[in-house]
């Protein structure tokens, strides 16, 4: 699912398979059996998105993780972070922006995805939307990290071709270590 459009249709499964409607190109996940049609709104996140989201990070992660997230992303970053709505609100949002003290590196600090959506390739679709946007402004590479528990996660960015590192001890803190993820990007990004 390309998220270069700023609304698409789509159809949803039991499985949870997404496609856009009128597409040219299928996407990788086949839809069997459609049990209903969303409209998916992507645009830029606002600085006034940073409610919403706060709201419902713990709740979608199912732990306390809303202090990784202060406002301040929102603030100052909220240009190259994307915000996805559904009928029913908020429906995804990944903040990420270009390093200011790296301006060939690209880093994506959270993605979240509302638990009817996982495995639909929306988290992926906003991953590599912001592949092609860190590309056309001189980014080389993308930088991500995780808590060395989060097994998902650590799947999430090998399946998009992240090599893994860690988990680096003491990375956010002391004892708190992290995997690290870089991926390179390309022309064919």
């Amino acid at each position: 699912m390309s998220l270069r459009g700023a609304r698409c249709a789509v159809r949803r499964t039991a499985g949870h398979g997404i496609v856009a409607l009128g597409q040219r190109t299928p996407p990788r996940r086949v839809v069997r059996h459609a049990s209903r049609v969303d409209t998916l709104a992507v645009r830029v996140a606002r600085p006034d998105d940073y409610g919403a989201i706060a709201a419902v990070a713990d709740d979608w992660w199912g732990r306390p993780v809303s202090r990784a997230l202060p406002r301040l992303f929102l603030d100052h970053f909220h240009g190259s972070s994307r915000v996805v709505e559904d009928d029913h609100g908020l429906a995804a949002f990944l903040i990420a922006f270009r390093s200011p003290s790296r301006p060939d590196v690209g880093y994506i600090h959270f993605v979240g995805v509302r638990p009817d959506h996982r495995g639909t390739g929306l988290a992926r679709s906003l991953y590599q939307d912001f592949f092609r946007r860190a590309l056309t402004e001189g980014c080389r590479e993308v930088e991500a990290i995780t808590a060395p528990s989060n097994a998902g996660s650590i799947a999430f960015h090998r399946s998009l071709g992240f090599t893994v590192n860690g988990p680096v001890p003491d990375y956010d803190g002391p004892g708190r270590p992290m995997m690290t993820f870089r991926r390179a990007l390309a022309n064919s990004t």
